[in-house]
C-alpha cells in the first residue's frame, strides 16, 4: 500500500490505487489491535511467550506481576525516535495508537471473558494465528504493533547486520528466558505459535500484492 494514488496492474488492465480514508484507517487499527489483544488473552491464559516486544513485555509481567499492557506499553517507549527516523510521523503516530489500544485491550478482556481451561498447544497456535491477521490488518493501513523492527533494519543499515538473523536471535533469546518461567511443553508450545504467525506473514505480507 502506498499513501498517494498510483497505478497498478491486475489481469493486465492499469488501476487508481487510492489511499485508505482516515476513518478506514481508524477501524483497522482498532481492529487489528482487538485481534491482537486477544491472541495476547490465549498467551496469558497458559502462561506462554510471543516473539519481539511483545515476548518481552510476556517475561516482565510473568516475573514481576506487572500487567502485560503496561510492560507492553513501556517496552515500546524507546522506539519510538527510530521509528520517527525511520518511518514517518503518521506510521510513528498510527503505531503508539495501536500500542495504546493492544495494551488498554489487554487488561478489558478478562472483565467480559473467563477462560476455564485450555491446551497450551491449542491456545499458542490459535493465538499465533489471531496475532498474525491483527498484523495483517495494521501492515496494511501503514501501522504496526511495535517491537523491534525498526531498530533491526537499523543495525542493518548501520552495520551490515542481517536483519533476519538479528530478529532470530531475538526471538531465540526470549524463547529462552521463557524457560525460567514457563515449563518445556509451554516453551514448545509458544515456538509453533511464533512459528504459525510468521508464517501467515510470509505468505500475505508480499510488495506488489496489496493494491488497497
Amino acid at each position: 500500500m502506498t499513501d498517494d494514488t498510483s497505478p497498478g496492474l491486475v489481469g493486465g488492465t492499469a488501476l487508481s490505487i487510492k489511499p485508505h480514508r482516515p476513518t478506514e484507517d481508524a477501524v483497522a487499527l482498532v481492529v487489528g489491535s482487538l485481534l491482537m489483544s486477544f491472541g495476547v488473552l490465549l498467551l496469558q491464559e497458559v502462561g506462554a511467550v510471543s516473539g519481539g516486544l511483545a515476548g518481552v513485555a510476556f517475561l516482565i509481567s510473568y516475573s514481576s506481576g506487572w500487567p502485560f499492557g503496561v510492560a507492553f506499553f513501556l517496552v515500546n517507549l524507546p522506539f519510538y525516535v527510530l521509528s520517527v527516523l525511520r518511518m514517518g510521523i503518521a506510521f510513528t503516530v498510527k503505531t503508539a495508537a495501536v500500542v495504546v489500544l493492544i495494551s488498554v485491550f489487554a487488561e478489558v478482556h478478562p472483565l467480559f471473558i473467563e477462560i476455564g481451561s485450555m491446551e497450551p498447544l491449542y491456545a499458542c497456535l490459535l493465538g499465533g494465528v489471531l496475532m498474525g491477521m491483527g498484523m495483517l490488518v495494521l501492515f496494511r493501513h501503514r501501522a504496526s504493533a511495535g517491537g523491534l523492527g525498526i531498530l533491526v533494519l537499523y543495525l542493518q543499515d548501520r552495520f551490515g547486520w542481517s536483519a533476519g538473523l538479528v530478529q532470530l536471535a531475538f526471538d531465540a533469546s526470549i524463547v529462552l528466558l521463557a524457560l525460567l518461567v514457563a515449563d518445556v511443553a509451554t516453551v514448545l508450545a509458544s515456538v509453533a505459535g511464533v512459528v504459525v504467525l510468521n508464517v501467515i506473514l510470509a505468505m500475505n505480507h508480499r510488495p506488489g500484492r496489496y493494491l488497497g
